[in-house]
C-alpha cells in the first residue's frame, strides 16, 4: 500500500506547510506544527459520501431508526460492570488509565480471560484479543498462569502497528479487543515517531472506526502523565465512549476504578478492587475500608455519606487543628478541596464566632478517596471544631451537608438514600440539612434537621 502524503497544520492559525518546522511562517507561533494526513481526491471522495459505521450517508427521521435492544455483557467482575454502567456494550470503546504499575494490564487480562473461558463468565464464552505493544507473549503467559486465570482459549497478538491489528482483527472478528497501549501504537500513513500526538490521535481514530463497524467491546490502555492526565490529545477522550481513571497507592492494597466520562451509564461512578495473588479482587462493600471504628471516641474525627454514582458511600473525615507557630497559619487537605476549606473556616469564624485564624488545620478523608461534592462541607467543619475543643463526637453519628456563606445549611442530592446506608451500617443519629430531612421516619436512625450554622454547633 503506499504511503500517504503527509502535511503540517499550524494549531495556532491552521495554517498548512508541506514540511515540519520550528516556527508557523504565518502567525509566527513557535512548536505549533503538527502532522496530518493530506487528503487525496479518491480519500476525500470515499470519506464524502460514507457514513461513521461504514454505511453510506443519508438524512433520516429519528423516529424511522430501529433501535435494537441488546443486553450488556457483564465482565465477571461486578465493580467494573458497575463502572461501565451495568456491563459492555456492543461497539463501546473504553478507554481506561492510570499510574504505572497500578494494575490496568491485571484488570483487563482478568475481565478478558473470564469472557473467554468456559467457567466464570456470564453466558457463553466470548472471542477475545488480547493485543500488546509491551510485554512479550512469555511475560503475558506468566502473569495468566501466576493468577490462575482460565488462558487456554484467549488470543494473543503482540504488534505494534494499527493496520496490521486491524488486519488481523478483520480475520478473526473478536467479540471484545484489547489494546495495551495506545501510545506504542503507530500508524504507516504517518512518519512521526510512536506516542506522538499526531500517531496517537490517527491510530485510535482506526481503532474508534473498526469497533462501530464491527460491533467489536474495545478496550484501550492509555498513559498518564505526571500531573495524572491522559498522555496524548485531548481528542483521545472526545473519541472513546468512556474514560476511565484507575487510582490509588501501588504499594497499597486498595485500587479505585472511577469513570469520569460515560455514554452508557453514570458519571463518576466508582468500582473499588483490591489486589490479592489471584489478581484484582471485586470490594462489594467498600464502605467498610474507609472506616476505621476506633476502639474509643477520638476528636477530630466524623463519618459522612457522600455519593459516587449512584453508590452512597461512607467516609471518615479526620481534621487535626493546632497552634501555629508560623505567620501565616496552614490549611491543607488530602481528598479534598483546599480552597473550600479556607472558605469554611471563614463562615464558621463570621456565623459560629469561633476563630480558628492562628490555628493551623489539616484535614484528610481516610481510605485514599477523593470527595469533591459539597456534601463534604458540614463534615469539615464538625471535624475540624471536635479537634479544636477536643472533644469527640459520638461515634453513632454520620453528617453531611453544603454551607453557604451566609451561614445556612442547603440540602444535597439524594439525601434519603443517604441515611438509609448509614442506617444499614448501624449509625443511629445523623445531622443532616432541613431539606434532606426524610418525609417518613428511617427505622433505626434519628434524624436533626439543621438550617443554619448556629443549629449545627448547638446539635454538636
Amino acid at each position: 500500500m503506499a504511503r500517504a502524503k503527509t502535511r503540517f497544520h499550524c494549531t495556532a492559525c491552521g495554517a498548512v506547510h508541506p514540511k515540519w518546522g520550528g516556527q508557523c511562517a504565518d502567525c509566527g507561533a513557535w512548536n505549533t506544527l503538527e502532522e496530518t494526513i493530506a487528503p487525496d481526491g479518491q480519500a476525500a471522495t470515499s470519506a464524502r459520501f460514507a457514513g461513521y459505521a461504514g454505511e453510506a450517508a443519508k438524512i433520516r427521521r429519528l423516529g424511522d431508526v430501529v433501535v435494537e435492544a441488546e443486553p450488556r455483557t457483564g465482565t465477571g467482575l461486578s465493580e467494573l460492570d458497575r463502572v461501565l454502567g451495568g456491563g459492555l456494550v456492543h461497539g463501546s470503546v473504553v478507554l481506561i488509565g492510570g499510574d504505572p504499575g497500578i494494575g490496568k494490564s491485571t484488570l483487563l487480562l482478568q475481565s478478558l480471560a473470564i469472557l473467554t473461558g468456559d467457567k466464570g463468565g456470564p453466558g457463553k464464552p466470548l472471542a477475545g484479543l488480547y493485543v500488546t505493544g509491551e510485554e512479550s507473549p512469555q511475560q503475558v503467559s506468566l502473569r495468566a498462569r501466576r493468577l490462575g486465570l482460565p488462558y487456554e482459549d484467549l488470543r494473543l497478538l503482540t504488534e505494534t502497528c494499527a493496520e496490521r491489528i486491524l488486519q488481523h482483527a478483520q480475520q478473526s472478528r473478536p467479540d471484545v479487543m484489547v489494546v495495551d497501549s495506545i501510545q506504542t501504537l503507530y500508524t504507516e500513513q504517518l512518519q512521526s515517531a510512536p506516542g506522538s500526538v499526531a500517531q496517537v490521535r490517527e491510530s485510535a481514530a482506526q481503532l474508534v472506526r473498526f469497533a462501530k463497524q464491527t460491533g467489536t467491546s474495545l478496550f484501550i490502555v492509555g498513559h498518564v502523565t505526571k500531573e495524572g492526565q491522559l498522555a496524548g490529545p485531548r481528542v483521545l477522550e472526545h473519541m472513546v465512549d468512556t474514560v476511565l481513571y484507575f487510582e490509588g497507592d501501588p504499594g497499597g492494597r486498595y485500587r479505585v476504578l472511577r469513570a469520569v466520562k460515560n455514554r452508557f451509564g453514570a458519571v463518576n461512578e466508582l468500582g473499588v478492587f483490591a489486589m490479592v495473588d489471584t489478581g484484582l479482587k471485586p470490594v462489594s462493600n467498600p464502605s467498610a475500608i474507609f472506616l476505621s471504628r476506633h476502639e474509643d471516641p477520638v476528636p477530630g474525627s466524623v463519618v459522612m455519606v457522600t455519593r459516587e454514582g449512584t453508590r452512597p458511600l461512607l467516609v471518615e473525615v479526620q481534621a487535626l487543628v493546632s497552634e501555629s507557630h508560623a505567620s501565616q497559619p496552614r490549611r491543607i487537605t488530602v481528598g479534598l478541596e483546599q480552597n473550600r476549606l479556607t472558605m469554611l473556616l471563614a463562615v464558621l469564624h463570621r456565623h459560629g464566632g469561633i476563630a480558628l485564624f492562628d490555628q493551623d488545620v489539616f484535614v484528610n478523608v481516610v481510605g485514599g478517596v477523593r470527595v469533591t461534592e459539597t456534601a463534604a462541607d458540614l463534615p469539615m467543619l464538625a471535624a475540624a471544631l471536635s479537634s479544636f475543643r477536643d472533644r469527640p463526637l459520638p461515634q453513632e453519628l454520620v453528617i453531611f451537608g453544603e454551607v453557604g456563606l451566609a451561614g445556612e445549611i442547603r440540602p444535597v442530592p439524594n439525601g434519603e438514600e443517604r441515611l438509609r446506608e448509614a442506617a444499614k451500617h448501624g449509625y443511629t443519629r445523623a445531622i443532616v440539612p432541613a431539606g434532606n430531612a426524610p418525609r417518613k421516619s428511617i427505622k433505626g436512625i434519628e434524624v436533626v434537621a439543621v438550617s443554619r450554622l448556629a443549629q449545627v454547633l448547638d446539635a454538636l
